[in-house]
């Protein structure tokens, strides 16, 4: 129960009910804060304990400068924790371990349980194998089973013995449309326990952390809440709070309307640029003013979604009418619409377009300055208005294409690119090695249709004619910027129903003017949930679709997280035959180099109706305004123009084709799953029976000899580089991802279990099995470690040998690791960026890497490195490893840390690189462990010790 210091708590009646709740205005201070930290303001009233949480916090947040840099710590507990399956495996194979270890220690099994609810979706495993035909879905569910019954029947286990963990089985959704379209609450009703064992029915703010940078997605419907790496949330679970500095807050002020032609991805693409050049990493932005009226919530929840690409931890709207519309229309309760207006509008919480909070930092956009856009080549923060796509893909290109210097004659002097940019793509697709195995026994014929290049001289880029023949016998030529990849994917933009709609009235028009899509592009359909099916059959649009390929592959992420699947074979061979620069235009929110298709290089986010138009049209090298995307039966030309639907046309469709028993019939029962899911069979048990054999699901090492009290850390001496990184490396980067190769040591360990090739699968469907994962650490295939020159990939140099003679990066790390050498990295500007990936921190943990010594970090990336008990370091303001001349060769001892043991963080730390012939660098890192929280971690040895000791404690007492 709450302390109560304030006198917060009251009743408030709300259709027959009395709900306890904390009111905020007895809190001097609270009615001018920012909608987002009224809601951490509610939290910390309900939780004051006077120890974690005392009146101190609460006053200091009620009295809050906008103004000034984050320096005050309070410990935030989200209402819930949601998870994917990706990240939510090795969550629940934590979970597993931890109740091993506890009842080592001497304890109960059943404290390790979900404190807070826990909800997981499964959407990240369905690769799109089988594409443009009616039983694509069909036969991609069969192979999804296939391939991940081991974890699949792990999650079952989970789901039945954990208490308050729910799973969202396999072909529902992906997680962040089915948190926004039935798992969010916004108003959270639960009955809680006082300190006299009654229970009391509470009503508070609907917040979470999510395993997924996109959890922020909730943000549309006024739900604060953001990803967490899984190692946190695991935290978060088991009843630990999240310690934080009160962020400074964006107010981005909202006016006027859209024009007519100007979607949700164009906004969002807008607004991402602004941010970005803003600067809001670590901060929380919020949307207030009139134009917030004018945008539909699921234009908000686009913007949401998109936060981890600008770098806030949130970009939260306010909860209105548009909020308690949408409730209504995705088929919640009226009891539960009753009670998220009655407590919006009692704690100030209901938007008022007039209200203006106290904030840290002001933006302001008209919506009707807002054009249409996409996102590329490599970044979501690249917009390109689609007027000036032609010109800038053009001049992109060139750093994308290898080239002679013969070719450059006869290529209008276009320049020669870095060589490394255009290594062949990895044809070793996991995804379907049996279709890969199929393409090289007829290689010949292959190779034979593909010969024969011609080199073109098209002014403003590099041209290659490629002649390719498919086995349908249908023939065309290749070229660089040729769409070989188009898919509607994520969440992002499949749960705006407006451009859903949009793009199956491209489909629609296209087909009646006898377009279809190009016969290289792969075009696959994954919708967030299976509403969009509904509402498109109800519509009339789906057959439309199905005409030009976008028939449905799956209910999933797919494309956006680098699940799509093979591309068309003859279309991969030519590709890599002749090292072509070509693209993928999606829907989603991550465009990162080698994440979509290891063939692909270019790669565009863009509207759903975009995605369809550049299907049609088959390449990036043209301007959708004054050139034709194809031509019609009667050889007439047709432009865009010509299929791209009226805001009005796609209002009136919305308006009769969905409803709100669409989402509660889909919704009903949605944790039961199909008969698939129904009979997979389930152990039983409150530990789980790890199999031996298992390659999917191990016990990891990570409280292997743990003792009950944490050792004193030490300064590091003598440590080794293990990479030397530039700026924006992501954890796409760091992280394994995508396809396992042969020839790799993850591909060489499951080879050396009994798993053949055409089984290895994604490193993904293997995050339960830490040595795969810690295998694929830094192995992808775009990566850049500047130990090695001339590599791209998981290499590195192993100075424990002769000379430092290229190594893989894990066989390094095992020589490393033997010697008893410690080990770090060096990176440069944002460091850890992309998706909170958790493998990223854990990978590095288990590779020996004690520190990463960055010019900045990614907010969760850092967060996750102390949680996994490595050291996050910065060099000083305005130098980098290249500014003091570091090679990476040198030996580092970083002095300074012992200072942790006695209670205190330093600011800074020593650090001396020792060059091989003697020279000494020194500087003074700045320490990035933020809060005293994270310091407990850190002496723990990581979060997941730190708690598993207070609940031996707890236990024990």
């Amino acid at each position: 129960m709450s302390e109560n210091s304030f006198g917060a708590r009251a009743d408030l009646e709300v259709a027959g009910k009395t709900y306890e709740i904390f009111k905020l205005d007895a809190v001097e201070g609270s009615e001018s804060l920012p909608y987002s930290l009224k809601v951490l303001l509610e939290c910390l009233l309900r939780t004051e304990d006077g120890k974690n949480i005392t009146a101190d916090d609460i006053r200091a947040l009620g009295n809050w400068d906008p103004k000034s840099e984050p320096d005050k710590e309070i410990q935030f507990t989200p209402a819930r924790v949601i998870m994917q399956d990706f990240t939510g495996v090795p969550c629940v194979v934590d979970l597993a371990t931890m109740r091993e270890a506890i009842v080592e220690m001497g304890g109960d099994a059943d404290k390790v349980n979900p404190l807070s609810p826990a909800e997981m979706v499964i959407d990240h495993s369905v690769i799109v194998d089988f594409f443009g035909t009616r039983d694509s879905f069909q036969r991609n569910v069969e192979v999804e089973y296939e391939r991940n019954k081991e974890r699949y029947q792990f999650l079952r286990w989970g789901q039945t013995a954990f208490d308050d963990f729910k799973v969202v089985p396999p072909g529902t959704g992906i997680v962040h449309q089915v948190n926004i379209e039935n798992l969010a609450r916004v108003v959270f009703p639960r009955e809680v326990s006082t300190g006299s064992g009654e229970k009391v029915l509470q009503a508070y703010p609907d917040t979470c952390v999510g395993t997924d940078s996109h959890t922020t997605m909730v943000n549309g419907l006024g739900v604060v809440g953001w990803g967490v790496g899984g190692i946190e949330a695991e935290a978060a679970m088991l009843g630990q709070p999240v310690s934080m500095l009160i962020p400074r807050v964006v107010g981005f002020k909202l006016s006027g309307e859209l024009r007519d032609g100007v979607t949700a991805t164009d906004l969002v693409l807008t607004i991402t640029e602004m941010l970005r050049e803003h600067k809001v990493v670590g901060k929380f932005v919020e949307f207030y003013g009139p134009g917030v009226s004018a945008v539909p919530l699921a234009n908000r929840a686009t913007i949401g979604n998109m936060s981890p690409e600008y770098g806030s931890t949130i970009a939260v709207f306010p909860i209105d009418d548009k909020t308690t519309d949408y409730l209504r229309l995705t088929g919640r309760s009226e009891e539960q619409i009753e009670l998220v207006e009655a407590y919006a509008k009692a704690q100030g919480l209901w938007h008022d377009d007039d209200r203006e909070p106290r904030y840290s930092e002001h933006l302001e956009l008209d919506l009707a300055d807002v054009k249409p856009s996409i996102a590329g080549p490599k970044r979501p923060q690249d917009r390109i208005l689609l007027d000036n796509a032609k010109k800038q893909f053009r001049s992109d290109v060139k750093n994308y294409v290898s080239m002679t210097a013969q070719d450059e004659q006869t290529a209008d002097s276009f320049p020669a690119s870095d060589p490394t940019a255009a290594a062949p793509g990895d044809e070793e697709t996991s995804t379907a090695a049996t279709i890969v195995d199929k393409v090289k026994d007829v290689a010949a014929e292959v190779v034979g249709t593909v010969a024969g290049a011609v080199r073109k001289a098209v002014p403003g880029r590099p041209s290659v004619q490629i002649p390719v023949t498919l086995s349908t016998g249908e023939s065309f030529e290749l070229d660089h910027g040729a769409v070989c990849v188009a898919a509607i994917t994520s969440c992002t933009n499949t749960s705006n129903p407006s451009v859903m709609i949009a793009a199956g009235l491209v489909a629609k028009k296209a087909v009646e003017k006898g377009l279809t899509r190009k016969p290289w592009v792969k075009t696959s359909l994954a919708p967030g949930s299976k509403v969009v099916t509904d509402y498109y059959e109800k519509a009339g649009l789906q057959p439309y679709l199905d005409k030009i390929g976008f028939d449905l592959v799956g209910y999933g992420c797919t494309t956006c997280i680098g699940n799509s699947g093979p591309l068309i074979p003859e279309v991969s061979q030519a590709i890599n035959e002749h090292d072509l620069a070509v693209t993928a235009v999606l829907s989603g929110n991550r465009n990162f180099e080698g994440r979509i298709s290891p063939d692909v290089k270019m790669n565009y986010l863009a509207s759903p109706p975009l995605v369809v138009v550049y299907a049609l049209a088959g390449t990036m090298d043209i301007d959708l305004d004054s050139e034709p995307i194809g031509t019609d039966e009667q050889g007439n030309d047709v432009f865009m123009r010509d299929v791209w639907p009226s805001t009005e046309e796609i209002e009136e469709l919305v308006g009769s084709s969905i409803s709100a028993e669409m989402f509660a019939s889909r919704y009903a029962d949605v944790f039961a799953g199909d008969e698939r899911w129904q009979s997979l069979s389930t152990p039983e048990g409150d530990t789980f029976e790890w199999d031996a054999d298992s390659t999917y699901v191990r016990k990891p090492p990570y409280f292997e000899g743990m003792p009950a009290q944490p050792e004193a850390v030490g300064d590091i001496t003598g440590a080794r580089v293990l990479l030397k990184l530039g700026d924006s490396v992501t954890t796409d980067h760091i992280s394994p991802a995508g396809s396992i190769k042969a020839d790799t040591p993850a591909g060489k360990y499951l080879t050396e279990q009994g798993v053949e090739r055409r089984d290895f699968n994604s490193y993904g469907s293997r995050r339960g099995n830490h040595e795969v994962m810690m295998r694929g650490t830094f192995a992808n295939i775009r990566l850049r470690n500047q130990i090695a020159p001339g590599t791209e990939g998981g290499y590195t140099r192993d100075f424990t040998q002769p000379d430092g003679p290229v190594s893989f990066v894990y066989d390094a790390s095992v020589n490393y690791q033997a010697a008893g050498t410690p080990l770090v990295v060096l990176g440069g500007k944002e460091y850890g960026s992309g998706s909170s990936r958790d493998w990223a921190a854990k990978g590095s943990a288990l590779l020996g890497i004690k520190a990463v010594i960055t010019e900045s970090f990614e907010r969760i990336h850092r967060s996750n490195l102390i949680g996994m008990g490595v050291l996050p370091l910065q060099f000083p303001e305005g130098k980098s490893a290249d500014s003091l001349g570091l090679t990476g060769e040198e030996t580092f001892d970083i002095v300074g840390i012992t200072e942790l043991n006695e209670g205190r963080t330093p600011k800074t730390m020593k650090v001396t690189a020792t060059a091989p012939d003697g020279k000494k660098t020194e500087f003074d890192a700045v320490v990035r462990i933020d809060t005293p929280g994270e310091r407990e971690y850190y002496l723990n040895g990581g979060i997941l010790h730190y708690v598993l000791r207070r609940m031996a404690e707890s236990d024990a007492g």
